[in-house]
Parts: C-alpha cells; structure tokens; sequence
C-alpha cells in the first residue's frame, strides 16, 4: 500500500476556485482502479504552538494499493485535464509517497 502526502500551494485568494476544479476530479479519480483514499484537506487552526499553518496550502491525503496505481493516476487523462485547468493557480506542489512498514 502506498500513501501520499501532496502539499499543494496554491496563489493567494485562488484556493477556493482551485478547490471547486479539484472536487469536480474526485468521482473520476476515486473510480480509478487501485485508489483506496483520495481527499483534499485544509489547515484548521488548532491553536498548538508546533503547527504550521498556510490558508494557501490544499493537502491531498492519498492511498493507493501500489506504486503502480499511483503513476498510472499522475498519468490519467483526467488528472491531464485537471493540472491544464489548474496551471494558473498552482505555485508549487511538494510531495511524499510513503509505504507501510
């Protein structure tokens, strides 16, 4: 199984129109085979003193039964479709792909 953690940095006052185009995706990317969990998150202030908070800043908490899953999703035509649509609003994308231990 493996995990993604996607921090993507969006410009500022783009995320809410940012977020609509990535919610639009979900239905085609939660039908793709090999998707376990696929949600996109937000900061919540929590008031702990550790936490670093960025209101221009989606997560995306991701699980897939393989590595193989999750580079045929980077490559659906779909997620194509989303980053042309997106290009304009995205800054920079960080990510970690883990795997259970």
């Amino acid at each position: 199984m493996i995990h993604v953690v996607a921090s993507i940095k969006v410009k500022e006052g783009k995320r809410d129109a940012f977020l609509d185009i990535f919610k639009s995706n979900l239905p085609s990317v939660h039908a793709e085979a090999g998707c376990i969990a696929y949600q996109p998150t937000v900061d919540v202030h929590s008031g702990f003193s550790s936490q670093l908070s960025d209101p221009d800043v989606v997560t995306v908490l991701e699980t897939w039964a393989s590595l193989e899953h999750l580079k045929a999703h980077l490559n659906a035509p779909h997620m194509l479709a989303y980053r042309e649509e997106t290009q304009g609003m995205v800054l920079g994308t960080d990510l970690k792909v883990l795997q259970n231990i």
